[in-house]
């Protein structure tokens, strides 16, 4: 057990914020749940709904450095794919790039030209 006042006082602090952190774990585990559950029954509107809960329980444990924000970001990616196998909308389209045998030798994707190393120290 602690003995200086200050250690007793963080101690405290310590059981407080522990109580704290607790409770918004809990309220993100179950917004993860109720939102996995509304994949499994299929109920799409309901689930869209509840994946934006989601998303903002974890963003908020994640500003209060409940979770690490990388590990909301996974999680909120992973409810986002689920909705989306129920919804059956494919994810959003990439913009198609020509194949590199297609494009024109020496220019980039964006049509501009490049020069090789050895072009350029040629040119000084």
């Amino acid at each position: 057990m602690a003995h200086a006042q200050s250690a007793i006082k963080r101690h405290r602090q310590s059981l407080r914020r522990r109580a704290r952190n607790q409770a918004r774990r809990s309220e993100a585990r179950t917004a993860v749940r109720r939102v996995r559950e509304l994949v499994a029954s299929g109920a799409q509107e309901e689930a869209a709904a509840a994946v934006r809960e989601a998303a903002s329980v974890l963003d908020r444990a994640a500003r209060k450095g409940v979770l690490h924000a990388n590990n909301a970001a996974r999680r909120k990616s992973r409810l986002a794919r689920q909705l989306n196998t129920v919804q059956e909308v494919a994810p959003a389209k990439r913009r198609a790039r020509a194949p590199a045998k297609t494009r024109a030798s020496g220019t980039k994707a964006s049509g501009r030209k490049t020069t090789s190393r050895s072009a350029r120290s040629k040119e000084s």
